[in-house]
């Protein structure tokens, strides 16, 4: 790899980046002060300019996290943390007057963990094949981004996090030769739910991107209320030994270390593990939560996202096993006799999957209800708002056949990074050359919805709009095309309203 350092000017200041192989990248970027000391809970303020000149050779620190519970199927990662990480990762092939298409990207990770920095996302192939500006976000995670407790933190603070890097973008992205009228939001799982979020946002001017895609977003994740989150987030003070009353509670927090912050949040998603269903999928503390103020208050926030997916353009879709990965190796989940769910459900989905475990018709209608069907819906209110919408879903398989067309699967195939996940157990025994393939056909029909709306290329079979009655969805597989009905009698059996 050719490498030589590059000086950008800014209109914050001097960045020094790197230029490989044509392309130029420039890592740690900050779009917000940093959250630390008495910033700690506290809403994002917009970066400042810095004197001198900024090193962007190395990627930033991550957010402070403990591992991620998809370490199963993604494998892990160990990189530096640091509660200094509200930065963004950029590559483009030129700092000109070229107004790219651009591309901002926010990771998944259920809200505590993850980081745009990770090699996993590593932006280069999209930026050098599709000749567009990619920006990947890093944000707060976990207690530290998404604890409510009135007095100490108002919640919701990753997500303000992320839109205040979309705002960076909008008065940013040009001086990294990028269009900042034509941006395209990407996110996968919490990523992509985000985006959903942020969309729905009560009194929020007009969206900061014209296009998105939302990979495996988990639509039918119900937010918490004001009180539910605030005992969530009193148990979390106790944990860090701090009485909730204290009128000291806000600074006995900002004072704790990053190992009290991680210890308590283990401790308080343990506490709601514990409480939670058998066999549900989620059982967060820390996720955004529908306060009134951010985002609508519970009785609103339904019709909001209604209204949100006719907002923007839209690619969308799933995987085709979406759940395995959160119920993998759960013993629990190997020995049920029955699945948890309605008995209609498990008569359907047993006619499916003839001969399919009680714990795999639980998988089948964690995905239909949490990913599939919110996601269809989604698209057809975006269809019906006039959006130019594609439906996809990604049906290659691992080679474990636990694991499957699995969550968070197609992300080596959409970044073009088989390398960077060369430990992770869904990629195990994968023919490299057909993956290449199929990675380069989905990176094609990424690129192209990005710059033009419409994700055909020449390397692909016909990919139709999505439209309410003909619900057109494409099949990323060995062989791929465009299928008339994704979900069949499933779909029939969704709500819809």
């Amino acid at each position: 790899m050719n490498t030589q350092e590059v000086v950008l000017e800014t209109p914050l200041g001097s960045l020094r980046g790197l230029q490989q192989d044509g392309l130029l990248v420039f890592h740690g970027v900050p779009y917000a002060m940093p959250p630390v000391g008495a910033r700690r809970f506290a809403p994002p303020a917009l970066a400042q300019p810095w004197a001198g000149e900024r090193d962007a050779r190395h990627r930033g620190a991550i957010a402070p996290q403990t591992p991620s519970r998809l370490a199963v199927a993604t494998g892990d990662f160990e990189e530096p943390q640091d509660e200094d990480c509200l930065t963004l990762t950029v590559w483009t092939q030129g700092v000109d007057a070229a107004r790219r298409p651009v591309l901002v990207w926010f990771h998944g990770g259920a809200y505590t963990s993850g980081a745009g920095s990770l090699p996993w996302y590593d932006g280069s192939r999209l930026a050098s094949e599709g000749d567009i500006v990619v920006v990947n976000v890093t944000s707060r995670l976990g207690a530290l981004g998404y604890l409510y407790a009135p007095g100490v933190s108002p919640g919701n603070l990753g997500l303000l996090d992320q839109v205040a890097a979309l705002e960076w973008v909008k008065s940013h992205i040009a001086a990294f030769g990028g269009d900042p009228l034509q941006v395209t939001v990407m996110g996968q799982s919490a990523g992509a739910h985000a985006i959903a979020l942020m969309l729905a946002r009560p009194n929020a001017e007009a969206p900061l991107a014209q296009r998105a895609i939302l990979q495996s977003a988990p639509l039918g994740v119900t937010l918490y209320d004001l009180d539910k989150a605030k005992g969530n987030g009193d148990f979390f003070l106790r944990a860090l030994g701090i009485d909730p009353d204290d009128p000291r509670a806000r600074e006995l927090a900002c004072q704790a270390s990053i190992k009290q912050i991680l210890d308590a949040q283990t401790a308080t998603t343990l506490h709601v593990v514990q409480q939670s269903s058998p066999g549900e999928p989620g059982a967060l503390p820390f996720i955004p939560i529908a306060d009134g103020v951010v985002l609508p208050t519970p009785g609103h926030m339904a019709s909001a996202l209604k209204g949100a997916a006719g907002k923007l353009d839209v690619l969308i879709g799933t995987t085709r096993d979406e759940a395995t990965c959160f119920f993998y190796g759960n013993p629990a989940i190997e020995a049920l006799t029955r699945a948890p769910i309605p008995e209609e459900d498990a008569a359907r989905l047993a006619a499916r999957r003839p001969g399919g475990s009680a714990g795999r018709l639980l998988m089948d209608f964690v995905c239909e209800q949490v990913f599939l069907w919110p996601s269809l819906d989604w698209a057809r209110r975006a269809a019906q708002a006039g959006r130019n919408t594609y439906l996809y879903q990604f049906d290659w398989a691992a080679a474990n056949r636990d694991l499957a067309a699995t969550h968070c699967l197609e992300l080596p195939f959409v970044f073009g990074t088989r390398e960077a996940f060369a430990a992770a157990p869904m990629m195990a025994g994968a023919d490299t050359g057909r993956v290449d393939a199929l990675s380069a056909a989905m990176r094609a029909s990424w690129i192209s919805f990005i710059r033009t709306g419409n994700p055909n290329h020449a390397g692909v079979p016909p990919w139709p709009p999505f439209e309410p009655a003909r619900r057109a969805t494409m099949r990323f597989d060995d062989v791929t095309g465009a299928v008339g009905d994704l979900a069949g009698d499933s779909w029939r059996a969704a709500p819809t309203t």
